[in-house]
């Protein structure tokens, strides 16, 4: 953990000499640490030698993802859901479907083109995929420019929808796939368990944000609030690790989602949570390095062997980032935005990782086309994560949104190096 995290933080002082975002730095430190590069020498405390040396630290992922979501949560406040949240939950819930509605058409024409490259199930389970957008990324951005303004108000809470929007169109689509594959296919299971999913969880984060808003009562020093604020949020994060069956159907838990809800309702009923969120986010600098360090030691540099996997990657890549910009696009413009939201906003959405990766993992029941679709999407992760946080910044920047100078800096919420 400490060689992960010197990697990532000198590797920051190094992208930050070139204008490159924090993000995409600790992601090169992955790499670059990772099985891949420097962990092929074997050489114990200079990188990781395999892909199981990196999932044997995942729980640093899961925490990290959780603190994420939490914080994201605080995007969702009444005040300010009375000025963006109908135009955010229109937005989201058309760009995510205009994108998998493209890459559908896209992928599906390919299959009939040529079906060796791709089969006909495999096409609209990645068009599903699409959809998913991620969060990560684009909050680490947003805090280590300090941007503001229209664009970057409305942009947390449409990817925090994304999510919910993605795992419904999963569930549709990956239902007929899997039809298309089996010839028969338990409707119940398919429809009922991602709703399930959205609705228990949203429902455990709801009832796990009560709580802790009368725990919190119960302490007065900043410190111990700040403990309290860590304890709650690793405790959901735990809770939504558990699974079970109903009948024929799986229960489990987003612990995005899960997050998401409980940072929305603390900050929405407890009077000091700005105060909590802030201290919290001082904590966890450490924590999100780990967590893209870890992201860039896990991409595999495999799946760029085969020739096939690249071409229907790189097909997949270029119409769901189209798919994305122009759904963001037209909703803006459906919806009155501003015009830099119409600009800007659909290259903002382009990152992918964690929620698309853990889809094509339920794609492996598909037999050959789960194991395409999984290299698919992390050929695609590889190249958004690389160039996801730069086109963020990018565009946050043409909107007048990072100003020269706005990077965090020491004395000051340097996201870079984790201090304050």
């Amino acid at each position: 953990m400490s060689v992960a995290l010197l990697a990532g933080l000198l590797m920051s002082r190094l992208a930050k000499l070139v204008g490159l975002p924090a993000v995409t730095a600790y992601l090169v430190a992955g790499i670059l640490i990772g099985p891949f590069c420097l962990g092929r020498l074997g050489i114990d405390g200079i990188g990781f030698s395999s892909v199981a040396d990196v999932k044997a630290l995942g729980i640093m992922g899961d925490l990290a993802m959780g603190f994420i979501a939490f914080s994201i949560g605080n995007e969702f406040r009444l005040s300010e859901l009375k000025k963006n949240g109908k135009s955010a939950a229109v937005i989201g819930i058309i760009q995510a479907v205009v994108a998998t509605g493209f890459v559908d058409i896209v992928l599906v024409s390919l299959h009939f083109i040529n079906p060796n490259l791709i089969s006909l199930p495999a096409a609209l389970t990645l068009g599903a995929i699409a959809a998913a957008t991620a969060p990560a990324s684009t909050l680490m951005v947003v805090r280590q420019y300090k941007a503001k303004g229209p664009l970057t108000d409305i942009l947390l809470p449409i990817v925090a929808i994304d999510d919910a929007v993605g795992l419904m169109v999963f569930a549709v689509s990956f239902g007929v796939a899997k039809s298309l594959t089996n010839g028969h296919v338990d409707v119940l299971s398919v429809v009922a368990e991602p709703l399930l999913e959205v609705v228990l969880s949203l429902a455990l984060g709801f009832v796990m944000g009560l709580i802790f808003n009368l725990v919190e009562k119960m302490f007065h020093s900043r410190s111990k609030r700040m403990s309290i604020s860590i304890t709650f949020v690793l405790l959901t994060v735990a809770i939504t690790m558990l699974e079970f069956d109903i009948g024929s159907v799986h229960v489990g838990f987003s612990s995005l989602l899960t997050c998401m809800m409980l940072g929305t309702v603390f900050c929405n009923i407890c009077d000091v949570s700005e105060e909590l969120m802030d201290r919290t986010e001082r904590w966890t600098a450490p924590l999100y390095i780990l967590f893209f360090v870890f992201s860039g030691a896990e991409l595999d540099f495999g799946v760029i062997t085969s020739i096939k996997i690249i071409c229907v990657g790189l097909v997949f890549v270029l119409s769901r980032a189209v798919g994305k910009y122009f759904g963001a696009s037209w909703s803006a413009k459906a919806m009155k935005a501003p015009s830099t939201l119409v600009r800007y906003l659909g290259i903002t959405l382009f990152p992918q990782e964690g929620v698309a990766l853990g889809m094509s993992l339920m794609a492996a029941s598909l037999g050959s086309d789960g194991t395409v679709i999984r290299n698919i999407v992390l050929f695609s992760v590889l190249i958004y994560e690389l160039t996801g946080p730069t086109l963020t910044k990018i565009a946050l920047t043409a909107a007048g949104e990072i100003v020269p100078g706005g990077e965090s800096s020491r004395g000051k919420n340097d996201m870079a190096s984790g201090r304050k």
